[in-house]
Order: C-alpha cells, then sequence, then structure tokens
C-alpha cells in the first residue's frame, strides 16, 4: 500500500496492517503491539522524513512468514524522505525524572521493547524500517 506522509492517512495504513494481521491469524494482543508500533512509524515518517514543503509518501508491506516453530509477522514502512536510521540514536534514560529528560525517543524505545526485531537500512535513496513480531 501507498500513502500520502500524512498523519490524516493513518487510519488508513492501520486498517490495511490490521486486516492482513487478521487473515494471517495473528493473536489479538500481538496484533495490538503490531498496531502500536506501526502507528509510532507512520506518525514519525509522516511528521519528520519530509520536509513541510514537499508532498512524501509511505509505502507499507506486510508478510507472514510460518514454520515449524512459530509465525512472524513483518510489516515494512519505506520512504524517500531524509535518511534517517533511528537505531542508531541511544535510547532515552528512562530513570532520569520526566521534567529532566529531553524530548524524544521514547517512541522509538516502546517500538524495539515492543517488537522482536526492528531493522533499519537505507538503498537507492529508500529508508526501510522493518518490525517483525513473533507468535
Amino acid at each position: 500500500m501507498t500513502l500520502p506522509a500524512d498523519i490524516s492517512q493513518l487510519k488508513k495504513a492501520l486498517e490495511f496492517i490490521r486486516t492482513i494481521a487478521e487473515r494471517a491469524g495473528c493473536p489479538h494482543e500481538i496484533e495490538q503491539s503490531i498496531e502500536i508500533a506501526s502507528e509510532e512509524i507512520f506518525v514519525n515518517i509522516a511528521s519528520y522524513a519530509y520536509p513541510k514543503t514537499e508532498a512524501g509518501e509511505v509505502r507499507i508491506g506486510c508478510k507472514v512468514e510460518r514454520n515449524v516453530k512459530n509465525s512472524k509477522f513483518l510489516v515494512v514502512f519505506t520512504d524517500r524522505g531524509k535518511q534517517y536510521n533511528p537505531l542508531e540514536h541511544p535510547d532515552p534514560d528512562i530513570t532520569v525524572p520526566i521534567d529532566e529528560r529531553p524530548i524524544g525517543g521514547l517512541g522509538l524505545l516502546m517500538v524495539k521493547r515492543m517488537m522482536d526485531t526492528v531493522q533499519y537500512k537505507h538503498s537507492n535513496g529508500w529508508n526501510h524500517l522493518i518490525i517483525i513480531k513473533s507468535w
């Protein structure tokens, strides 16, 4: 699915992911984790990947992999926005009192903790952020 990189498209993005997760037989609690992580990623792309004067887009792909041990649900977010590897940045120190913490980073920390795997690669001008959850 390709959507404008605009927060107004979040509902469509989540409906797309939810539909595929349901068809794959993804357990409800796993589906919810995937949706929360996907919302964070989509909003970040819509908010920060492109200059405010440039209309960008986000491609979302979903894939299910099964073997005898488990099933995996993968969501791939692809955009041509500025190159940014969120995994290169340190996690925020959540032991610091909230009023003393710098703004930012908590959403990605949440994604990393909720998903089994988070990967990033940049290739030929494209950012690819992949999240994977198993059951």
